[in-house]
């Protein structure tokens, strides 16, 4: 959290009690998490029960560098490297849609090569790879 503090400080922006309390329930959990989940969240904590109000925090916090959306799950999950030029790679369990973050460097320079080769100039990339966590993937062994 006070990576998240410290970035929004550089930027110039403020970290209203609604975006950061959205930010504290992205990182409580593993999964990506819905807008309507989070906004039930902040609605039953008194922050509004109207969808702009987590759409509102959710976007400022993908601008800023602070979350993520991850497409495929038409989710969000909170960044766990704010403030780092990154290309994140999410590896998304088919199962149980458990999300982990993955920096991987390699791919970004292939892509960033590849583009530049065409004449194309990356601002943003995610990688979503889809397959099965650890504890999905010992479950699935053992059925007939």
């Amino acid at each position: 959290m006070q990576a998240a503090v410290d970035l929004a400080r550089q930027q110039g922006v403020r970290l209203t009690p609604v975006r950061l309390r959205t930010l504290e329930i992205l990182l409580e959990t593993h999964q990506a998490m819905g807008a309507y989940e989070v906004l039930e969240r902040l609605a039953a904590e008194g922050f509004g029960s109207q969808p702009p109000v987590a759409y509102r925090a959710l976007d400022f916090l993908v601008q800023h560098g602070l979350a993520h959306r991850v497409q495929r799950l038409n989710a969000f999950a909170a960044c766990l490297t704010p403030g780092h030029d990154h290309a994140p790679a999410f590896l998304i369990c088919r199962s149980c849609n458990k999300v982990a973050e993955a920096d991987v460097p390699a791919i970004r320079d292939a892509v960033g090569q590849a583009a530049g080769d065409s004449g194309f100039s990356v601002e943003r990339m995610t990688v979503e790879v889809l397959g099965l966590c650890d504890r999905c993937a010992a479950g699935a062994e053992v059925r007939p």
